[in-house]
C-alpha cells in the first residue's frame, strides 16, 4: 500500500510493538486516523479504529476519550493532515491537554495527493506546487504543541528505529496530550524534488540531520539551518482534560 522507501511501515511497527510492550489490549485501544498515506495505517490493526475525515482526527479523538476516558486512545496523522488542514484542532487538542497520543508522520508535504507542498515544507525546498522553491517558512510541529501546552513533546525519525519505539512507548504512557513528530522520507515526491533520488539518500539525510539536543547546541549558529533536533523535548504533569473537568463536575454536583 506504501511506495519502496516509505518509512510509514516502520512507525507503525515501532508502534506495534510498543502496544504489545504496554499489554494493550486491542478491545481497549482505539486507533483514529486522518487522510492521507500515513492515514491508511489503520488498516493493518486489529484495535478499534476509526478513519475520520481531513484533519479532524483529533476532533474525533477527543469525543471518544472524553465519553470513554478509559480507553487507550492514539491517533495517526500526516504533516497536512494533522497540522495545516487540522492546525486549529492540533492547537486546541494540546491546550485541552486531553489524553491522547497523537504520531505525526511529518515527510514534509502532501504524499499521497501528488507531493503538494504543506506547513512543514521548509523554505526553499521544491514541491509539485513550489518548483521553484518554498516562499514559506515551515512550522515547527514540536515547538507548537509545546506552546500550546502538551503533557509530552519528542521527535524521532525512522532511521533512528529503536529510540522512536522508546519514544512512543514513553508518549504512550504519558497522561495528558502526547505528542511524537516523526521525521520520514516520501521517496515518491519530496525526496527526488530535493536531490535525494533514491530512498537510501534520504535516510542518510535523517542520520546526518537528526541530533540529539547536546549535539545542537555544539553546532556553530551559522551551522545550524538544515538540522533538527531528535529526543524528549517536553515532559511535564499538568492535569489532563478528564481529570479538570470531574473536578468542576464535583463542585457542580456539591453546589
Amino acid at each position: 500500500m506504501w511506495c519502496s522507501g516509505c518509512g510509514n511501515g516502520i512507525v507503525l511497527s515501532a508502534l506495534l510493538r510498543a502496544f504489545e510492550e504496554l499489554g494493550y489490549a486491542n478491545e481497549d485501544t482505539v486507533v483514529v486516523t486522518g487522510i492521507g498515506c500515513w492515514g491508511k495505517a489503520d488498516d493493518y490493526v486489529t484495535t478499534n479504529a476509526l478513519h475520520t475525515t481531513h484533519g479532524r482526527a483529533l476532533a474525533f479523538a477527543t469525543g471518544i476519550k472524553a465519553v470513554r476516558p478509559e480507553l487507550h486512545v492514539v491517533v495517526l496523522m500526516g504533516d497536512g493532515d494533522g497540522v495545516t488542514i487540522g492546525g486549529n484542532h492540533f492547537i486546541h487538542a494540546a491546550r485541552r491537554n486531553i489524553d491522547v497520543t497523537a504520531i505525526v508522520v511529518n515527510n514534509f508535504n502532501y504524499g499521497m495527493t501528488g507531493g503538494q507542498f504543506s506547513a512543514t515544507t521548509p523554505a526553499d525546498r521544491y514541491t509539485s506546487t513550489t518548483v521553484y522553491g518554498n516562499p514559506e517558512r515551515e512550522l515547527d510541529v514540536c515547538a507548537l504543541a509545546a506552546a500550546a501546552g502538551a503533557n509530552y513533546v519528542a521527535r524521532g525519525t525512522v532511521y533512528h528505529g529503536p529510540m522512536l519505539q522508546h519514544l512512543i512507548k514513553e508518549a504512550l504512557n504519558k497522561k495528558g496530550f502526547s505528542l511524537v513528530e516523526v521525521v520520514s522520507p516520501c521517496s515518491t515526491h519530496y525526496g527526488p524534488n530535493n536531490q535525494m533520488k533514491v530512498p537510501i539518500a534520504m535516510l542518510h539525510w535523517l542520520k546526518e540531520k537528526g541530533v540529539t539536543p547536546a549535539e545542537y547546541e555544539q553546532l556553530p549558529e551559522e551551522m545550524r539551518d538544515g538540522y533538527f533536533v531528535i529526543g524528549k523535548l517536553v515532559d511535564r504533569d499538568v492535569p489532563d482534560f478528564n481529570t479538570r473537568y470531574e473536578e468542576i463536575r464535583a463542585k457542580a454536583l456539591n453546589s
